[in-house]
């Protein structure tokens, strides 16, 4: 990343995480992702697998209200429907998402240029794959142990998501067990940011959040 430039910073979000049970009210959640904007985090990925449609959609709706007026962008994962029905400013797709090629040209055909369009890749292969398919950025993990992406394999580390950063000409967001604490090494080894879950939602309160992420 060049020098001077921040780094991209994305909240992913996780009900499940906060102890939301399906049926329950969603309301640590929206805290959460209100935090989030009012300290300017650049992006908020709404990554709520397992959700039924309509309360998905009513997330996404929040979502973008709050961040109206904002610097932030709010991104959806997956559910391209629901990303155009929110005026979400993107969505973000993974391995059983539409194809790639298919939301581009919807892209082109739409004349929406600034539409962002991201991809979640967990190899070399799949991230040039996203970078000559039209993607704007990828997600690239997980780097460090993490949880939440154990069912993707051993984490990557640092020289893997070097080696990615240098092979693509699109933002690399590295993602999986990033802290505070680590985030830098990312941006170090060529990430042009970070995307998390924990390290914004373990935040007590807009000040914590606030200076774990001055740290980056």
């Amino acid at each position: 990343m060049p020098p001077g430039r921040k780094p991209i910073l994305c909240y992913v979000t996780d009900r499940r995480a906060l102890e939301c049970a399906p049926d329950s009210s969603d309301l640590p959640l929206r805290e959460c992702i209100h935090r989030a904007i009012a300290v300017g985090t650049n992006w908020i990925q709404i990554r709520e697998k397992g959700l039924e449609t309509r309360a998905l959609a009513e997330l996404a709706r929040f979502a973008v209200g709050e961040a109206r007026g904002t610097s932030t962008r709010i991104l959806i994962n997956d559910r391209l429907d629901i990303a155009l029905a929110a005026n979400a400013a993107g969505v973000h797709l993974g391995e059983k998402s539409v194809p790639l090629e298919a939301v581009a040209e919807w892209r082109r055909s739409a004349a929406r240029l600034d539409y962002l369009i991201g991809v979640s890749c967990h190899s070399l292969e799949s991230a040039q794959i996203a970078g000559h398919g039209g993607a704007d950025y990828v997600f690239f993990g997980p780097v460090f142990a993490t949880p939440s992406k154990a069912a993707y394999g051993a984490p990557q580390g640092l020289e893997r998501l070097r080696e990615v950063c240098a092979s693509v000409e699109i933002p690399v967001l590295a993602i999986g067990g990033v802290t505070a604490g680590n985030a830098r090494a990312c941006i170090a080894a060529g990430a042009t940011g970070i995307a998390a879950i924990r390290l914004f939602q373990d935040a007590k309160d807009s000040a914590e959040l606030a200076a774990g992420l001055e740290a980056i």
